[in-house]
C-alpha cells in the first residue's frame, strides 16, 4: 500500500500529467494507488500532540531546547521582558524616532485623557494617571513596536455606562471609584489568564465585522454623549442609546441649551473668553495606591469581575488587532499570548495606583507610527511627559471649557466611523454586514454591552450555520485533463456518464452528518431526474470527494453507513476519494472500509472513474 504525501500534494502532481488517448487511461487503470493507511499512534502521544498543536503551536519552548540552566533563565526574563532583548541593540538613531514619537503622542494623550476620562464618569486626573504607569509597564513587558497605551473612549464608555448601572457617580463617588479600579482588577487578571493559558483565540469570536460595528456605534453613542458638554446642559439623562439622548436634547431645547456655549464652541476665541462650565481642578501629584480601594471579595467584587471580564475582552480585541495592523505594515511577528500577559500585568498593576482600564488606542497608536517611533521607548517618553504635567502644570487645565473637551472627543471617536469597511463587508460577505449592523444598531439604539452581545451573538450564529450546513459541491471533468472542479463555477466541466461525483467541503461531525447525507442523496435525486427526463442511463456510482472533509466523528460515519445501504437499494454504488489520514483511520477502525470494500475507497477522483467508468475518459 502506497502512503499519500498529501491530498493536495498527490492530487496536483496526478492532476498534472495529461493523459493523451483512451487506451492509455484503461492501460494506467493497473497502476491505481490505493489510500494508505497512518501508522496507529498510542493515545498519550495522539493527545499530547493535538493539545500541543492546540495551545502550543508556535512551539514556545523550542528556544530552551539544550540549553544550560543559565541560559534558560535570561530566555524566560527576555520572554517575560521583551525589553532586556531588544533594549541590547537600542542605539541613539531609535532614541531619536522614539523621542519624536512619544513627545507627538504625548500632546495628543493629555487633552483626549481628559476626555475619556470623563466617558468614564471619572475626575480628569484618573485619565492622566492611566497614561502614565500602564505605558511603563507594557513598554517592558509588550511585544509590539508601534502601540501607544492609555484609557480609549470605547473601554472608557463601556466603563462607565456598566458601573454607573450599578453606582450612581455623583451620589456615591467613592464607591463608584472603587468599583472602577476592581473592574480594572478583575479586567487585568482575565487577560493575563487568558495569556498565561494560551486562550487568546476566544477574543476571535469577535469577528472583524462585528468589531467595525460596534466601533463606529459606540463612536456615535460617545458622540451624543458629549452634546451635554457641546450644548451646556445641566440635566442630561444617564442612558446612552440615541433614542434617550435626543429626548434629553430637545427637551431640553427652550431652557437647558447654553446659547453661549454653542456660540463660543463655533468662535473659539469668544468662547475661552465667556464659556461658564469647565473642567475642576485637577490635583497635583502623581498616582497614589488604590490597593485598599479595590474590592477582593463580597458583593461588589462579583459585579467588578462581570464588568472587567467585559472590558478586558474588548479591550484586547482593539490592542491586538491595533498591534497585528502595524506589525504586518513593518513586517515583524507579534505573539498574542504574550501581548495579552502584558496587557492584563499592566491593568492589574494600574488598578492598585489609581488607574482604570487600558489598553492599545488606534489614534495614538497610528500617530505615534507616523511620528517614527522604532521601539516601545516612545510609551516611556509619553508615560514621562504625563509625569511632568501631573508634578507641574495640571492646575492649568482648570481653565479647559467642557466643550472643548466634547469636541475633542468627538474628533478623536468620529475616526471609528469606517464607512469603506462596512462597504466592502457588504460586498463581499451578506452575513458579516449582518453582524456588522447588528452590532451598530445594539449599541446606538440600546446599550453598549447589548451590542457587545449582539456582535458575538450573530459571529457564533455564523459559525453554527457553517457548521450544520456545509457547502457541497458538483464536480465535472475539465476536457483534456485529469481535473474534476464545481461545475458551477467551470461550465465547461462535463459530468461523468454513469456516475455522479460529489465534493464534501467541511468536516464531518453530529452536527450535520444528518445534512451532509440528505444533501448527498438530494443531488442524486436530482441528477437521476435530470436523466429520466432525456432518456440516458442512469447512475451506476456516486463518487464524493473527501479531499476537504479534515475529520469525521461516529455520527458522521454513521450517516456514511445510512447513505450506503440507501445506495444499495437504489442499486448505487458509494465509492470515496481520497479521504485523508485522520479520515480514513476512523472509517477503517468503524469497519466501514470492510462495509463498502477497500476496493471503492481511491487516492483521487481521476483513478476513482478511471476504475468505475474508464469508457467515460475520450479526448476532448
Amino acid at each position: 500500500m502506497v502512503q499519500p504525501v498529501s491530498a493536495e500534494a498527490d492530487n496536483n502532481n496526478f492532476e498534472a500529467r495529461g493523459l493523451s488517448s483512451s487506451h492509455n487511461l484503461t492501460e494506467n487503470s493497473k497502476d491505481i494507488h490505493k489510500v494508505g493507511l497512518p501508522q496507529r499512534r498510542k493515545l498519550v502521544s495522539e493527545f499530547a500532540d493535538t493539545f500541543k498543536e492546540t495551545f502550543f503551536a508556535d512551539d514556545p519552548l523550542r528556544p530552551y531546547k539544550d540549553q544550560p540552566r543559565a541560559r534558560k533563565l535570561v530566555l524566560s526574563l527576555q520572554f517575560l521582558f521583551p525589553i532586556l532583548e531588544w533594549g541590547r541593540n537600542y542605539n541613539l538613531t531609535k532614541l531619536k524616532g522614539d523621542l519624536i514619537a512619544g513627545l507627538t503622542i504625548a500632546s495628543l494623550c493629555i487633552p483626549q485623557d481628559i476626555g475619556y476620562a470623563k466617558l468614564a464618569n471619572m475626575d480628569p486626573k484618573y485619565g492622566l494617571y492611566s497614561s502614565f504607569v500602564p505605558p511603563l509597564i507594557y513598554a517592558a513587558m509588550g511585544s509590539s513596536r508601534d502601540i501607544a497605551i492609555g484609557p480609549v473612549a470605547v473601554v472608557s464608555l463601556l466603563i462607565g455606562t456598566l458601573v454607573r448601572k450599578e453606582i450612581d457617580p455623583t451620589t456615591n463617588k467613592e464607591e463608584y471609584q472603587r468599583l472602577v479600579f476592581t473592574a480594572t482588577f478583575f479586567a487585568g487578571v482575565t487577560q493575563a489568564a487568558l495569556g498565561f493559558l494560551r486562550l487568546g483565540f476566544l477574543v476571535e469570536f469577535l469577528s472583524h465585522a462585528a468589531i467595525v460595528g460596534f466601533m463606529a456605534g459606540a463612536a456615535i453613542t460617545i458622540s451624543l454623549q458629549q452634546l451635554k458638554g457641546f450644548l451646556g446642559i445641566k440635566n442630561f439623562t444617564k442612558n446612552t442609546d440615541i433614542v434617550s439622548v435626543m429626548k434629553s436634547v430637545w427637551g431640553s431645547v427652550h431652557h437647558g441649551w447654553n446659547w453661549q456655549t454653542i456660540m463660543i464652541g463655533t468662535v473659539f476665541l469668544a468662547f475661552l473668553l465667556s464659556a461658564k462650565y469647565i473642567v475642576r481642578h485637577i490635583d497635583k501629584g502623581l498616582n497614589p495606591s488604590s490597593i485598599n480601594r479595590i474590592h477582593f471579595h463580597g458583593h461588589y467584587a462579583a459585579k467588578g469581575f462581570r464588568i472587567g471580564a467585559i472590558a478586558a475582552l474588548i479591550a484586547l480585541t482593539e490592542a491586538i488587532a491595533i498591534g497585528r495592523t502595524f506589525a504586518a505594515m513593518k513586517d515583524y511577528q507579534l505573539d498574542g499570548n504574550k501581548e495579552m500577559v502584558a496587557l492584563g500585568t499592566m491593568n492589574i498593576v494600574g488598578s492598585m495606583t489609581s488607574c482604570y482600564v487600558a489598553t492599545g488606542s488606534f489614534s495614538r497608536s497610528a500617530v505615534n507610527f507616523m511620528a517614527g517611533c522604532q521601539t516601545a521607548v516612545s510609551n516611556i517618553v509619553m508615560s514621562l511627559i504625563v509625569m511632568l504635567t501631573l508634578l507641574v502644570i495640571t492646575p492649568l487645565f482648570k481653565y479647559t471649557p467642557n466643550a472643548i473637551l466634547s469636541a475633542i472627543i468627538i474628533s478623536a471617536v468620529i475616526s471609528l466611523i469606517d464607512i469603506e469597511a462596512a462597504t466592502l463587508i457588504w460586498k463581499v460577505d451578506k452575513l458579516d454586514f449582518i453582524a456588522c449592523m447588528g452590532a451598530f444598531l445594539g449599541v446606538i439604539f440600546v446599550s453598549v454591552e447589548i451590542g457587545l452581545l449582539i456582535a458575538v451573538g450573530i459571529s457564533i450564529a455564523k459559525i453554527l450555520l457553517q457548521v450544520t450546513r456545509p457547502r457541497t459541491a458538483l464536480l465535472g471533468h475539465i476536457p483534456r485533463t485529469t481535473i474534476y472542479r464545481n461545475v458551477e463555477q467551470y461550465p465547461e466541466a462535463t459530468k461523468v456518464p454513469g456516475a455522479l461525483i460529489v465534493r464534501i467541503d467541511s468536516a464531518v461531525y453530529f452536527t450535520n452528518s444528518n445534512y451532509v447525507k440528505e444533501r448527498i442523496l438530494r443531488w442524486l435525486r436530482d441528477e437521476e431526474e435530470q436523466l429520466n427526463a432525456k432518456i440516458l442511463p442512469k447512475i451506476t456510482f456516486l463518487i464524493v470527494e473527501m479531499s476537504p472533509v479534515i475529520d469525521i466523528d461516529t455520527s458522521g460515519i454513521h450517516a456514511f453507513e445510512e447513505l450506503y445501504r440507501t445506495l444499495q437499494k437504489h442499486e448505487v454504488q458509494l465509492v470515496l476519494a481520497n479521504p485523508g489520514p485522520v479520515v480514513i483511520q476512523k472509517l477503517h477502525t468503524a469497519k466501514f472500509t470492510e462495509l463498502i470494500g477497500e476496493d471503492k475507497i481511491f487516492l483521487s477522483v481521476s483513478e476513482a472513474v478511471m476504475a468505475c467508468a474508464p469508457k467515460s475518459f475520450e479526448v476532448v
